[in-house]
């Protein structure tokens, strides 16, 4: 008797809510901007985002003198009124229960005085700093099958295999059963070694797909589809589609 069984996984590695590249995440887990350069932030579905400072390290390290902070949203809207982002005084911004409409690019101006020590002369100085923001489709309750482990691949993969070897016993038993425990009248069962597989299939949901290219710093990451693209089923690709103007889209009108 041949045994079959498909067993489906995505393995994911990602620390905390987002993920970033370090050099612009402090000990506080806060992402600080760089200038010229947009930061890419990745947030779990249904998760708050990092705490997004306007502001780059360098600066940081400085006063600066009466500091404004203007923050605006995907498609250059004002992220005012929106019970899902907090704005600190500060200039920290966070979006709590993160879904696919709010992607895109947060932009945050900050404009600040400079004063000359020989003149007292003032002037004004103005820096933008941009944030990317994407999700990736980690379900609620994902965290607990970890058990507080960050290395959430292999304790997934060692399930897996844990599970393989439970259901090859089985069968290894019932065939043994069936031959010396049951009437002799009723066919042979056999099971042959070796002949029980696992397939790792590679998937993401409806709405998500993975980019290397576009998503170097997270390559492995099923990640929401942008405008132009959409992915109708569990591929792993976005394909084109020049009349989508959000992100998750499903299909293509």
């Amino acid at each position: 008797m041949r045994a079959w069984v498909l067993l489906s996984a995505v393995l994911w590695y990602l620390t905390g809510v987002g993920w970033q590249r370090s050099s612009e995440r402090n000990e506080k887990g806060f992402i600080y901007g760089k200038p010229g350069h947009p930061v890419k932030v990745y947030v779990k579905l249904h998760h708050s985002s990092p705490i997004l400072v306007c502001m780059d390290f360098k600066l940081a390290e400085k006063e600066t003198v009466d500091p404004t902070y203007l923050w605006i949203g995907p498609n250059e809207k004002p992220l005012t009124g929106n019970d899902r982002i907090n704005i600190t005084k500060t200039g920290k911004l966070m979006v709590k229960d993160f879904l696919e409409p709010l992607s895109g690019l947060y932009t945050c101006t900050l404009s600040y005085k400079t004063v000359k020590a020989e003149t007292q002369e003032e002037k004004m100085v103005k820096q933008r700093y941009d944030f990317m923001i994407f999700v990736n489709p980690f379900a609620p309750g994902w965290k607990g099958t970890c058990n507080g482990s960050v290395d959430c691949e292999d304790i997934t993969n060692h399930n897996i295999l844990q599970a393989r070897d439970r259901i090859e016993e089985f069968f290894r038993s019932q065939a043994y059963i069936f031959n010396h425990d049951f009437n002799k009248t009723l066919p042979a069962m056999h099971f042959v070694d070796h002949s029980f597989q696992i397939v790792r299939m590679d998937s993401c949901r409806p709405g998500f797909g993975k980019n290397e290219g576009l998503h170097s710093n997270c390559a492995t990451c099923c990640v929401v589809c942008g405008p132009g693209t959409f992915s109708p089923d569990v591929d792993v690709t976005c394909q084109t589609c020049v009349s989508i103007h959000i992100y998750g889209a499903k299909s293509c009108p």
